[in-house]
């Protein structure tokens, strides 16, 4: 029962990050109910307005007390008096009149807006300056920690013998770690990873709890997160009408640099040529990557989307949620893949692709709006009207 006779309901929330140098939990009024919030993570020391403004190339405004110092982050309609946030758009623009920032960045034409006593920032992308403030004062949640706090190696985990294990390297209770596989410098291997025999792990990388890699090459920096299964053999068969022979799957998966793999996504080992996801790409949660697929540099691939084998995605491309591409299809550099696309050819360079089954984006809207015609304009056919 809080002070104003109002029950106190516990509940999970979405966390405020501007808690300070300490992670707690904090009541937030609700209207006629409170809702207790709790931050994962805790801030850095806090930054100077000063410094942030040489970190993001802003340029304060009038009277703006450069030392004062900023703890956390938070969204504009939340943000409080040691909070920084950001303005980008003019859909948010009017909460700066009532918003209790500490800070705010935010581009000259929005700049007007600021309640008194907000400290504005003014630069030309405001967003992007907030991740770079973001960035490092919340730099423990760029990449996941020992579930555990594990100092060295859990005295649960079963590493082989014969496994090299590099220095501050960081193994979760009830890891396996196979025969001659290698652990480079100051990685993290999460509670009930399993990796297996000759595996190769670059150094400071992520594998979260619960990922099964084999038949793998995992270059530096790499974050796997949890539930990832890499490196089982990919989907080859032979049918004739006895059933189903088997393909020996002999490839492997190499993983460069600086690649983000989301919770839950399998990538198969190739057959005979190996399974390549190149350097900086990123692949979201819940994805399927065949056998022989090659993945370029610097690529997005979203959230539900699934690669035959044998599909060549080049540099710089983006898939949208749920994509869908056949086997043996190459999609062109810088290429887009709107979301539910479904690729049956291949796919030029820098072009912009969607639908089903996915063609250039003009062409596609041609379609359904011709569709939508010849419907009627969506409008509801004879028996079809909502009775009430």
């Amino acid at each position: 029962m809080t002070d104003s006779g109002i029950s106190t309901r516990f509940v999970w929330a979405y966390p405020r990050l501007g808690l300070g140098s300490q992670a707690y939990p904090a009541i937030v009024p609700m209207g006629e109910e409170d809702m207790v919030e709790l931050s994962f993570f805790s801030s850095s020391s806090g930054l100077s307005v000063a410094e942030i403004a040489s970190l993001t190339g802003g340029n304060p405004c009038a009277g703006a007390d450069l030392s004062r110092i900023i703890t956390g982050i938070a969204p504009i309609d939340r943000a409080g008096a040691d909070d920084l946030t950001f303005v980008k758009d003019a859909q948010y623009a009017k909460a700066l009149i009532t918003s209790q920032a500490g800070v705010v960045l935010t581009t000259e034409r929005f700049a007007h807006y600021a309640a008194a006593g907000v400290v504005v920032l003014q630069v030309r992308k405001p967003y992007e300056a907030f991740v770079t403030v973001a960035r490092l004062m919340y730099g423990s949640a760029l990449r996941p920690v020992s579930a555990f706090g594990t100092q060295g190696i859990a005295p649960s985990a079963a590493v082989h013998p014969t496994a090299q294990i590099g220095p501050d390297v960081t193994i979760d209770p009830f890891v396996v770690i196979g025969p001659s596989a290698k652990i480079g410098a100051g990685s993290l291997i999460a509670a009930h990873a399993m990796i297996g025999e000759r595996v190769e792990v670059g150094a400071d990388c992520t594998i979260g709890a619960g990922c099964a890699i084999t038949h793998a090459h995992v270059g530096d920096r790499v974050v796997i997160h949890p539930g990832c299964h890499i490196g089982q053999d990919g989907f080859g068969y032979i049918s004739d009408g006895k059933g189903h022979i088997k393909i020996p799957q002999i490839g492997r998966v190499v993983i460069h640099d600086d690649v983000e793999i989301g919770s839950g996504t399998k990538i198969d080992r190739g057959g005979l040529r190996d399974t390549v996801i190149g350097e900086g790409t990123k692949i979201d949660n819940l994805c399927q990557i065949g056998h022989n697929c090659i993945i370029g540099r610097h690529c997005i691939i979203v959230a539900q989307s699934g690669l035959s084998g044998s599909v060549t995605i080049e540099d710089f491309v983006v898939l949208g949620p749920r994509t869908g591409i056949i086997p043996h299809i190459t999609v062109g550099k810088g290429a887009m893949l709107l979301s539910r696309s479904t690729v049956y050819e291949n796919v030029p360079a820098g072009a912009v692709w969607g639908g089903f089954p996915a063609q250039p984006r003009r062409q596609w809207m041609r379609e359904v709006l011709a569709l939508r015609n010849l419907a009627g304009h969506g409008r509801p056919t004879p028996g079809d009207e909502t009775k009430t």
